[in-house]
């Protein structure tokens, strides 16, 4: 008699995890995410309207691969960790959400080094712990 095809509990469960997580990233691209500090205000899409900014502080600045020639302003994008110099400075399946609000070129607060997306603090911090400077990211346009 032939066992069931999840006989192994663990396996099965990992099996299911890896599975509903899929459908979020399944389209998704792979790129960089730095961040940067506060005075935050959006010139590049907003001119001085600091309302734009969501109130969770869950938002970025479009690097030039995604900026689309200021198209950008206002998309909101799934943003999760993949890895990061250090090790275990990602939060495994943590994924965020953000709302585009500047350009990473003209922000007030420049980021150290260019990156598909430059992410609020308070973003970079919710899917990295320690202090990178840099992460791999996986995001979607959603």
């Amino acid at each position: 008699m032939s066992k069931p095809p999840c006989y192994h509990h663990q396996w099965c469960f990992s099996l299911f995890i890896f599975t509903s997580l899929y459908p979020l990233f399944s389209q998704a691209d792979v790129g960089s995410a730095s961040h940067y500090n506060p005075p935050y205000t959006p010139t590049a899409c907003f001119g001085s309207d600091g309302s734009q900014f969501p109130t969770n502080n869950m938002f970025a600045a479009a690097g030039e691969g995604i900026w689309d020639n200021g198209a950008a302003c206002g998309r909101q994008y799934l943003v999760g960790c993949i890895s990061t110099a250090a090790p275990s400075s990602c939060n495994a399946g943590q994924a965020i959400r953000v709302r585009i609000v500047d350009r990473a070129m003209t922000s007030n607060s420049r980021p150290s080094r260019d990156a598909t997306i430059v992410l609020s603090t308070t973003a970079f911090y919710t899917i990295t712990n320690g202090w990178p400077s840099i992460a791999n990211i996986e995001f979607q346009q959603v």
